[in-house]
């Protein structure tokens, strides 16, 4: 019985953990149609990356309800809603002839995303023995960077083949069956919550976060204007404010009281920078190689894949390695390979081609997936299990918030420079390129100084 038990609460988290990597695939998988979009829909590079942003925003935000809602209702009911949310998504997003309407389609979808990965985690956390943590989130955190890494692959292939339109109509069969799994096997129950959902702290914190994301991608079109400052002070106010108002209200959205222990606070730094990386990356690619190398859609996608298979594979034995040496070894040892893969690309950025980015790449997708899911799981253990779930809520938000950024930064450093650079457009791109590059070496290098800080003063309160 005990056995039958286990088995079912794998194929729960198997069943969440389907819709989660076809979320996180889909944010990236529209990636490598960037060129095509801005010529179907006539507009700049600046504005068709937010089919990416607006999507990743979205996840952020409902990423902050997440503590309240796996309270509140039983996971095999937010379940449905996601998929069937996720499904009406790709409807819209495939039928439309009008950007507005698509941008609604990706909110749609990201709200989806938002409440299936906290679930896959919930039901980790919740479920699954502290001895068998590591492997089990290495596996989630397999799913979660192989998808948006394998999208731009996914995306190129089908629109070579089919049209991006195609891209949103592969993915139904398997949300389906995702749907059938969970509501059969997803057994946890609500807790329920003991104050009110803060609808506030909420608003609050979504209009920071929109502040934020929309200031940054106006750098690729206005530069830093007058405009930008204000979207970046406005961001700043509301989330004082709600920084406030979540610490001090009737209820809490997140337990930020969590990040006063510094090692959390270390880990949570870390996590930000490492997911900025990756999904930066997995956008910064195959822009770069299209424009600059003059490469295909489909081998833009391409030069992800095999860095994304290998490192996929390499994120349960990071985490194996966790649980029988302790996290600091995978950690450290990845966002070393981090660290030199982002130099690397500054170094031979004269002599890259697709394959030599695809090599270099390899070593930093083995890299982030040996230290990003085992950043999470530590942070778990520093906590009392009652917390667990703050962790969950607050990492997953800082997970989409830093992918956002990163994607919104990324483009924007690309395509100020394509607008206001000199010479051909693969010069000004390769210009831009440049500039991304050494903004990744310097996040890697910084989440490296953090990790060293975080597991000394580990050390010390053994």
């Amino acid at each position: 019985m005990e056995k039958v038990k286990s088995k079912n609460i794998y194929v729960a988290i198997f069943s969440a953990a389907i819709v989660t990597f076809l979320g996180i695939l889909n944010e990236t998988s529209m990636n490598v149609t960037y060129p095509t979009l801005v010529k179907e829909f006539n507009i700049p590079l600046s504005s068709v990356q937010w089919i990416t942003t607006g999507y990743l925003l979205t996840v952020t935000i409902m990423m902050g309800t997440t503590a309240y809602l796996l309270r509140q209702f039983k996971a095999r009911y937010l379940h449905l809603a996601a998929t069937l949310m996720f499904t009406l998504g790709i409807i819209i997003c495939a039928t439309t002839n009008n950007f507005g309407l698509m941008m609604v389609g990706r909110v749609i979808q990201g709200m989806a995303t938002g409440i299936t990965s906290p679930i896959m985690f919930h039901l980790i956390f919740t479920q699954i023995p502290r001895n068998k943590l590591g492997v089990m989130t290495g596996m989630a955190g397999m799913v979660i960077s192989f998808a948006p890494a394998l999208g731009p692959t996914y995306g190129g292939a089908v629109l070579g083949a089919f049209g991006w339109r195609m891209i949103f109509w592969l993915l139904i069969p398997l949300i389906i069956i995702a749907m059938i799994l969970g509501q059969i096997y997803i057994r946890t129950e609500a807790t329920g919550n003991d104050k009110p959902f803060s609808y506030l702290a909420f608003v609050l914190m979504g209009i920071s976060l929109v502040s934020f994301i929309y200031g940054m991608s106006l750098i690729g079109s206005i530069g830093f204007a007058l405009k930008f400052w204000l979207f970046m002070l406005s961001g700043l106010v509301f989330g004082a404010a709600f920084i406030f108002t979540n610490n001090h209200g009737k209820s809490q959205l997140l337990h930020l009281g969590i990040f006063l222990n510094p090692s959390i606070a270390l880990a949570g730094f870390t996590y930000f920078c490492l997911q900025f990386i990756n999904i930066g990356l997995s956008v910064a690619i195959p822009v770069y190689s299209q424009y600059a190398l003059g490469a295909s859609s489909l081998l833009a996608g391409f030069i992800l894949l095999p860095g994304s298979v290998i490192g996929a594979f390499s994120a349960p034995i990071g985490g194996h390695v966790a649980d029988n040496y302790g996290p600091k070894r995978p950690i450290m040892l990845g966002i070393s390979m981090i660290v030199l893969g982002t130099l690397g690309f500054i170094l031979t950025q004269n002599l890259l081609t697709p394959m030599f980015i695809l090599g270099i790449y390899i070593i930093v997708r083995v890299g982030f997936n040996i230290s990003f899911a085992n950043t999470m799981s530590n942070a778990t253990t520093l906590v009392d299990h009652k917390h667990s779930s703050d962790v969950n809520s607050s990492f997953n938000v800082l997970q989409q918030f830093a992918g956002s950024l990163g994607v919104s930064i990324a483009t924007a450093i690309i395509s100020i420079n394509q607008k206001n650079g000199v010479g051909s457009i693969a010069h000004r791109t390769f210009i831009g390129g440049k500039y991304v590059f050494m903004m990744f070496f310097f996040l890697a290098f910084c989440a490296f100084i953090a990790i060293i800080l975080n597991f000394k003063h580990q050390s010390k309160n053994k």
